[in-house]
């Protein structure tokens, strides 16, 4: 009951928060409210009201106002742009977790009842307050034991009851959309809300954003392009993090780059190069990439070879091998101008129906991106490229790909940065030879290479077993020839049978009719004498011919 009643007064504070910033209007221009609209004529409020603000800003203050999960679903709505209107996503896209901090003695309270003792044990310092503070954590310095500096994420308290109240009213308003919304259906606002549901408890597990962190790392181990800081993992816990502290410059503040001497062109084309390097060659990548979880290093050293450092690693992408070798091949295809190709690609993905006209996707396609290609090439975006398929997709009932959304609203972010730093940035140029290995590798000696060496260990474990499979297999084998042999028998006895039990139905069958005929013929002896003269002398042969074929009907035994 009181769970209802707290979920009551929290809609009840949405539909105020709505009415305050005026999408009474918003939502009575949606299809579902449409023929209600008259209804403004009787709100008192709506009379006097004028509104300065565009209606995407109006959502982005409501969201804002709701509360740090409705500004987390905003952010996540604002990469599906094949949903919302282009105005509004721009908009949500300005959402930032301005969250005010929770209170450190509460972080530290948090921190000690994870540990299970003093943080003494673990920390030589512990800054009460926070660095940062977000709508599911906040971050606060900490120096361990050994004197390395770290940051202690902590989730915030209270935060998953609120989460799980939010996203059950989010759920109601996309079943009730997805019923009685016309296009409900082929948007699957469900499934949108499903996504944010996994996204948002994903980030609240900060074990699985470190193990996000440590495999980014692993993939870089090797490479001067990014650095992912380590974590400590004695002191990571469910609602705990603790990863080494970074001192990086970030990359939105430009003046202090060039400063530092820090060489843009390299810096924007190292960025892009890490992007497909992590898509094309490990298919993880990091899927958050907004300017403030992005650093650069400042060391002077690295000025004319800039190194990035990462952070907050909560959401991460992943492509499988289908889509990685069709995403590959699309933007081939597309910068090739071969449009058959992308339909071909689309409909052997899966992502349209099967049954999909390919002359007519052919066209539609040719008609969005000719457009595009009359400007200079580093002026094409990558990511609106894969915006106008999504929309031109639209036509041919293609299916939401949530993956290449992810994809999508990444190579956004990546282009926006790096046109930021170098406004002549060229992606083709560097996206290119990435792409064109990817195929190579799917479909040359290397990637034969790499199955071998993937397969060989699994072979050996089951060669010393192989002899004895063998003698088995011949075994079964032995024994299915001789079964078959004998089904074989026994259906040639059968068909024989039923040979000779069709024969001897007929015998019978005809035999039978020659008896009555006869009984016929005597029956109508002296009835009419001019038709049958010969009555009894026909009517014992018929007799005898049917008796006779009616006894040799009989089976023997």
């Amino acid at each position: 009951m009181r769970s209802r009643m707290r979920l009551l007064f929290r809609l009840l504070r949405i539909n105020i928060v709505l009415l305050r910033h005026g999408l009474d209007e918003v939502i009575l221009a949606t299809h579902v409210f449409r023929p209600l609209r008259f209804l403004k004529l009787f709100m008192p409020w709506s009379w006097l009201r004028q509104h300065r603000r565009s209606r995407g800003e109006r959502i982005r203050l409501a969201l804002e106002d709701l509360g740090p999960i409705f500004v987390k679903f905003g952010q996540i709505l604002s990469t599906r742009r094949d949903l919302v209107p282009a105005d509004i996503a721009s908009e949500l896209e300005r959402l930032q977790d301005r969250v005010p901090p929770f209170p450190g003695d509460q972080a530290r309270a948090i921190v000690t009842e994870a540990y299970g003792e003093s943080l003494e044990h673990t920390f030589a310092a512990f800054d009460e307050n926070a660095l940062a503070s977000a709508s599911i954590a906040q971050v606060h310095p900490a120096t361990l034991l050994d004197g390395r500096e770290v940051i202690v994420k902590v989730v915030r308290p209270g935060i998953q009851r609120t989460i799980e109240e939010d996203l059950r009213l989010l759920y109601t308003v996309a079943q009730l959309t997805e019923r009685y919304w016309s296009l409900g259906r082929r948007l699957h606002p469900v499934q949108v809300v499903a996504e944010f549901d996994k996204t948002i408890h994903d980030e609240l597990d900060l074990v699985r954003e470190a193990a996000n962190a440590s495999q980014l790392g692993r993939n870089f181990e090797a490479s001067e392009l990014v650095y992912v800081p380590p974590i400590y993992w004695p002191g990571t816990r469910a609602n705990v993090m603790v990863m080494e502290r970074i001192h990086g410059i970030q990359i939105s503040d430009i003046e202090r780059l060039k400063a530092h001497g820090i060489d843009l062109k390299a810096l924007a084309e190292r960025g892009v190069e890490i992007f497909f390097t992590q898509v094309f060659r490990d298919s993880f990548f990091h899927a958050d990439m907004h300017p403030g979880n992005v650093f650069v290093d400042p060391d002077p050293a690295r000025a004319d070879h800039p190194r990035y450092m990462a952070i907050d690693f909560g959401i991460m992408g992943t492509l499988d091998s289908v889509d990685h070798h069709y995403l590959a091949e699309n933007f081939l295809a597309f910068f090739n101008r071969d449009y058959r190709r992308v339909a071909e690609l689309h409909v052997e993905s899966g992502w349209v129906p099967e049954g999909t006209r390919i002359d007519e996707f052919e066209s539609a396609m040719r008609a969005v991106c000719e457009p595009i290609f009359e400007r200079p090439l580093r002026e094409i975006s990558f990511g609106a490229l894969l915006l106008r398929l999504f929309q031109t997709g639209r036509r041919f009932d293609m299916e939401i790909q949530p993956q290449l959304v992810m994809l999508q609203k990444t190579l956004l972010a990546v282009e926006g940065l790096g046109r930021d730093l170098y406004p002549d940035l060229d992606l083709w140029s560097t996206a290119k030879p990435f792409m064109e290995q990817s195929i190579r590798q799917r479909v040359g000696v290397q990637q034969f290479m790499r199955s071998l060496r993937h397969e060989l260990p699994r072979w050996a474990e089951q060669l010393p077993h192989l002899p004895r499979r063998i003698d088995d297999a011949l075994d079964e084998a032995s024994a299915a020839r001789k079964q078959l042999a004998a089904q074989r028998r026994e259906l040639t006895e059968l068909r024989q049978t039923l040979h000779r039990n069709g024969r001897r139905q007929f015998a019978s069958t005809i035999g039978a009719a020659l008896v009555i005929s006869a009984f016929l013929l005597v029956g109508l002896d002296g009835h009419m004498p001019a038709m049958v003269a010969g009555a009894p002398e026909l009517s014992w042969i018929l007799g005898g011919l049917g008796g006779l074929l009616w006894l040799t009907s009989w089976p023997r035994d």
